[in-house]
């Protein structure tokens, strides 16, 4: 066997490949804190697990925001909103972004319909908590909804909150005259209502969606049995936002 040859290039090489390895070690030993215990020294803390969600986040969890959308509705300002997360769009047909699809083409004297759809959808939703209606042209202050749902959160009897008021309809003396109904452009509820809104309610119509939304709330629920709450118009916006040094024209361009 011939004898290890070491010529000068070879001997660098070797101390080259040596000098990375041991870089490499103490490098690792010290991310690790491998040495702060050879000297003394307490090792490094854990990395802290992943933060858990606040009380805050776990009550929005349970929160969908029905948003009966349109051509005209502008979705990119509300998915930069704090709403992002929580909306529930109802679309006429399939289209992305879509979670209610009433595969029917809505126009302002079928939007009555298009309640009856998202509110027969809504059953199934048991998961949630609370239920926004919100119109495409109007905003919701995020602390004021949080302190909606903290102050009616587990409510065994259904909770309706809106600014409401009585629908005169002769023409439907027995099922939605002297109603009362929410308005549209924002009313809040909880899944105690949902589950005993009557979704087969008939009437001679077409009618006001929303007032027709408070006849299933009516004939399903029974007025007295339901918690009704005045809403804060302070806190909502509707047509129009102002605020100190913004204004935004919500309904720049009419729906239907």
């Amino acid at each position: 066997m011939a004898p290890l040859s070491f010529s000068r290039p070879r001997v660098q090489l070797i101390l080259l490949v040596l000098g990375i390895i041991i870089t490499g070690t103490i490098l690792t030993s010290t991310s690790h804190g491998y040495w702060r215990e050879f000297d003394g020294r307490p090792p490094h803390p854990p990395h802290p697990p992943h933060s858990e969600k606040t009380p805050e986040q776990i009550l929005f969890d349970r929160l969908a925001i029905i948003f009966p959308i349109n051509n005209n509705t502008d979705m990119q300002f509300y998915r930069n909103t704090w709403m992002r997360d929580y909306l529930y769009p109802v679309c006429d047909w399939e289209e992305p972004g879509c979670k209610i699809v009433c595969n029917r083409t809505s126009t302002y004297r079928s939007l009555d319909q298009k309640t009856f759809c998202f509110s027969r959808e809504l059953k199934k939703y048991s998961d949630k908590e609370f239920f926004i209606k919100l119109d495409d042209d109007s905003f919701v202050d995020k602390d004021y909804v949080h302190y909606l749902m903290l102050n009616s959160t587990h409510s065994r009897k259904p909770v309706y909150i809106s600014d409401h008021t009585r629908f005169g309809d002769r023409k439907n003396p027995d099922t939605l005259h002297r109603v009362l109904y929410g308005n549209g452009k924002f009313y809040m509820f909880n899944f105690q209502l949902v589950k005993c809104l009557n979704t087969d309610f008939t009437y001679n119509g077409p009618r006001n969606e929303d007032a027709v939304f408070g006849g299933m709330v009516n004939s399903g629920c029974g007025e007295s049995n339901v918690v009704y709450i005045k809403e804060d118009d302070n806190k909502i916006w509707h047509k129009r936002y102002e605020s100190k040094n913004k204004y935004i024209d919500l309904a720049h361009i009419k729906n239907h």
